[in-house]
């Protein structure tokens, strides 16, 4: 007996593995790399924000879990961000601004990482460029949905143009 092919379709979709993006319904952050970024930020510009994690990195994990995961973050950033989700010790070269930031064996990172950080690396740490063109801010260390929201909002709504972060934060009110 032959099989017609919606029947083997239909085998298919019930016994292969879903993923969570269509199981659970729920929305995820629109990660890309670095490269589509860039040239998103060129033709519409809005800021980048970087994930910049290592693979074995509890908090990164914790972070992705609980921050990354919270449905007013994704939203936000989706709409807001260009994100990017970045491997610091990855092997690749990384291309930036025409310069090319390879992997550095004494330290065990990518260069690309040591320059967004201003060598000062830890896991997780939250990048954001405003511009290809500005030095980036980075915010180094786990953050919940509560501790991000004021970052995600000084740099997605521009307020970084007319005020300092610390008076930015006297009137913050928290709305996650």
């Amino acid at each position: 007996m032959l099989l017609k092919p919606i029947w083997i379709l239909s085998f298919l979709l019930a016994y292969l593995p879903v993923t969570t993006d269509i199981s659970t319904g729920k929305e995820k952050i629109q990660w890309m790399t670095l490269e589509e970024a860039s040239k998103k930020m060129e033709a519409s510009p809005k800021p980048m924000i970087i994930d910049l994690y290592a693979k074995w990195c509890y908090w990164c994990k914790e972070m992705d879990k609980k921050t990354y995961n919270n449905d007013k973050v994704v939203q936000y950033i989706n709409e807001n961000f260009y994100p990017v989700k970045m491997d610091a010790e990855t092997k690749s070269t990384v291309q930036w601004n025409d310069r090319e930031y390879d992997y550095n064996n004494s330290v065990r990172v990518n260069e690309f990482s040591l320059f967004v950080t201003n060598g000062q690396l830890s896991y997780p740490t939250t990048v954001i460029f405003m511009n290809q063109d500005e030095a980036p801010a980075a915010i180094p260390g786990f953050m919940s949905t509560e501790e991000i929201e004021p970052f995600l909002k000084y740099f997605g709504e521009h307020y970084y143009k007319k005020t300092s972060f610390q008076d930015f934060l006297r009137s913050f009110k928290k709305s996650w």
